[in-house]
């Protein structure tokens, strides 16, 4: 966005809440230069609220956060602008703010789960072996590489027509930022254009806080009349725009004679911070991966979606799946440790099986090659050698006593997942979604799309489709998604909808053209529209059970090696295998997936991220950890080839598995059963100690 220079453009500052909670009592704006407008709440022409959230623009009575908008200061030079933002009062009659999701008051609440199947007090009562966790994931931070901005351009009416906004943001989500905009400034939708730009690699950071921005740009440029431009600073950034939000899963399970789950318990608790965005759609899809992918007749889950004074929480790669897999696996390998069993074959006798049902309600109707993918990673990396030797030797260091201080301790773990495509639950725009092909006169074959991608490598693939099913030339094929205006509504580029739902919506479109090109004139346009499947869910609401009738499927293993003296866990190689239906791009595959699993490793071992009373620490921000270079393992990657089948979500699979793989082989290493992420340094030594206190006693 920083690239982007219209001539007498204003830049824009956002006012920001000093307090996490309280009523605002007023704002105190210095004296201002005539070219200088502060703009407030009262100064929205139309709703003070992103469509389909509970996200208001600008904060007009309460505040919910440290560094929520309160107000907007527009002119021409931004320097001035900080200088006067510097000057600003910002008036609030504090309340008690509550910054844990575990010690807040019931209206802080935003969502319960409370499903019970089969009796599990009563498997409980006749389980031969308990075994219980705790477990914990942190906060990310997305790390996109521009900070969020949006300009906005405003058009004088014509003597025929009326006036106009047109917005330029780096968005997953054009027509969010559109509809929110619309609502915002009381426009028609035709009176507003939302060009997407390119967002690069964004895990899922920039779904609906764009939309937030551009409505302050509109805002300030609707006021002003003049083009504004808002980017945030990447301190900025970091400290108010979403993060993968905090969880605590607790899973007790009742063992039978056979090491059998009898019976199982998950209490879920999700702390989403201010304002609770995506709500249910988060708060199942934990509850959903915390199920994992085992066979669990008796199952009680008690999910609490819990708001706190703190910046809002928001998806990221997965919308909450991978906290919940996390969970779940690290708990299995925690029961075959108990057992003294290798984890991979109990895995492979407590998988659910083809024509089950998914917790929440949803019938698998494909094969489930969790086995076959278990034997792909086990495979390549060698696990159950490793898992056999690590083994013997941990059991000889416990017999021991004591490490051998020279001896550089391994340790391997293995984990699987499952991904889908698609929300679970509808919007505001009811799941509803488009694509329009035009055949013209010349044989030339143009796409609409509003979904955006993060390079050109989806572009390229629905070239392919086309010249496949029409047999057009890939130059004459382009790919329109530049507005909102010249595109249909292709919904949000999140959860990996661009290769399967739009990239079926292409395939279909592509047939019916080619029905008609012989017997109808040229040119021939095509509109194809996603549909939702709805059943009902575990509570009874509507649910899309289209997002997870063609799931995709992973198995990792990764393997660390602990320097006894540093106690720094390294990654030795990270091992994936796939099963992603039809591969329609091997290529893009494999790099999709290899900096998933980068990214996973950052999680799982070194970003951290803990609010102090609000805040974000500013040595946090400057010293965030993400992964170098020289920190990047050996990753391999194969699939299970399914050419038959359509494509597959891949892209959050990792997320999904490699943390509780990595946690598992630090906690072979170790002798020591973690339970959280990120896991580093810190946690091992707290963990040496421990063991050093059990050892003497």
């Amino acid at each position: 966005m920083s690239d982007i220079f219209l001539k007498g453009s204003f830049s824009g500052i956002i006012i920001r809440s000093p307090t996490a909670r309280g009523r605002l009592r007023g704002i105190e704006f210095p004296r201002l230069p005539t070219a200088y407008t502060p703009i407030r709440a009262e100064d929205i022409p139309g709703k003070n609220q992103l469509d389909g959230f509970s996200v208001p623009v600008l904060a007009s009575e309460m505040v919910s956060y440290i560094g929520e908008p309160v107000a907007l200061l527009i002119g021409p030079d931004r320097i001035k602008l900080e200088e006067f933002a510097g000057l600003c009062k910002v008036m609030v009659e504090e309340d008690t703010p509550f910054f844990s999701a575990y010690s807040v008051p019931p209206e802080f609440i935003l969502a319960k789960r409370d499903i019970t199947r089969g009796d599990p007090e009563r498997a409980f009562r006749e389980a031969k072996v308990v075994v219980d966790g705790i477990y914990r994931t942190g906060i990310q931070e997305h790390w996109y590489a521009e900070p969020q901005g949006a300009v906005a351009e405003y058009h004088k009416p014509t003597t025929v027509g009326k006036e106009k906004i047109i917005i330029h943001t780096a968005t997953q989500w054009p027509f969010h930022v559109k509809r929110s905009v619309v609502s915002v400034l009381n426009l028609s939708p035709d009176d507003i254009t939302v060009h997407p730009s390119r967002i690069g690699i964004h895990l899922d950071g920039k779904i609906w806080y764009p939309s937030l921005v551009a409505c302050h740009a509109a805002l300030g440029s609707y006021i002003t009349k003049k083009p504004v431009k808002i980017i945030l600073t990447r301190e900025e950034d970091f400290q108010y725009t979403p993060k993968r939000n905090g969880s605590e899963i607790r899973i007790r399970s009742a063992l039978g004679e056979q090491g059998q789950i009898l019976g199982t318990e998950i209490n879920v608790t999700a702390c989403l911070g201010a304002q609770g965005v995506f709500i249910d759609e988060i708060l199942d899809r934990i509850c959903l991966g915390a199920l994992g992918s085992y066979k669990i007749a008796n199952l009680r889950i008690e999910g609490t979606a819990v708001k706190t004074n703190i910046p809002p929480g928001g998806p990221f790669a997965g919308f909450g799946l991978s906290q919940g897999f996390f969970a779940m696996e690290r708990h299995v390998s925690h029961i075959a440790d108990t057992l003294r069993q290798d984890p991979t074959e109990w895995r492979k006798s407590h998988f659910f099986y083809r024509n089950t049902s998914l917790g929440i309600g949803v019938p698998l109707k494909e094969h489930v090659p969790l086995n076959e993918l278990l034997d792909t990673a086990a495979g390549m990396s060698d696990y159950h050698r490793k898992w056999a030797s690590y083994e013997l030797l941990r059991i000889h260091r416990r017999e021991k006593g004591e490490v051998d201080k020279n001896e550089r301790l391994r340790g391997v773990g293995i984990a699987t997942a499952y991904q889908g495509s698609g929300f679970l639950y509808n919007g505001i725009d009811k799941g509803f979604c488009s694509v329009t092909l035009t055949l013209e006169k010349d044989g030339s074959l143009e796409i609409k799309t509003s979904m955006v991608s993060s390079n050109k490598e989806h572009t390229l693939l629905w070239q392919n489709t086309a010249t496949e099913i029409l047999a057009v030339e890939p130059d004459a094929v382009r790919v329109v998604s530049d507005n909102t205006t010249a595109s249909p509504d292709s919904g949000p580029a999140t959860l990996s909808r661009n290769i399967t739902v739009i990239t079926r919506l292409v395939e279909r479109a592509c047939a019916a053209i080619r029905k008609q090109r012989f017997r109808d004139p040229l040119p021939i346009t095509v509109t194809r529209t996603y549909h939702p499947g709805n059943i009902t869910n575990w509570e009874g609401k509507p649910l899309d059970h289209n997002s997870l009738s063609h799931l995709g499927w992973g198995a990792a293993v990764v393997e660390v090696e602990i320097d006894p003296i540093e106690y720094t866990p390294k990654v030795r190689g990270a091992w994936l295998g796939v099963d992603g239906g039809r591969i329609l791009s091997e290529i893009r595959a494999r790099r999709s997936l290899t900096y998933s699993v980068i990214q996973a490793l950052g999680w799982a071992s070194r970003e951290h991220i803990n609010y102090e009373e609000g805040v974000i620490p500013r040595e946090q921000i400057h010293g965030y950890n993400i992964p170098t270079l020289q920190d990047i393992p050996s990753i391999h990657i194969d699939f299970i080839w399914n050419d038959v089948l359509t494509p597959k979500g891949i892209e959050e699979i990792p997320f999904s598995c490699v943390p509780a793989a990595y946690v598992q082989a630090v906690s072979q290493a170790l002798d020591h059963n973690f339970e959280k992420i990120p896991l580093d340094a810190k946690d091992i030594w707290e963990a040496k100690k421990l063991k050093g206190k059990e050892t003497q006693l």
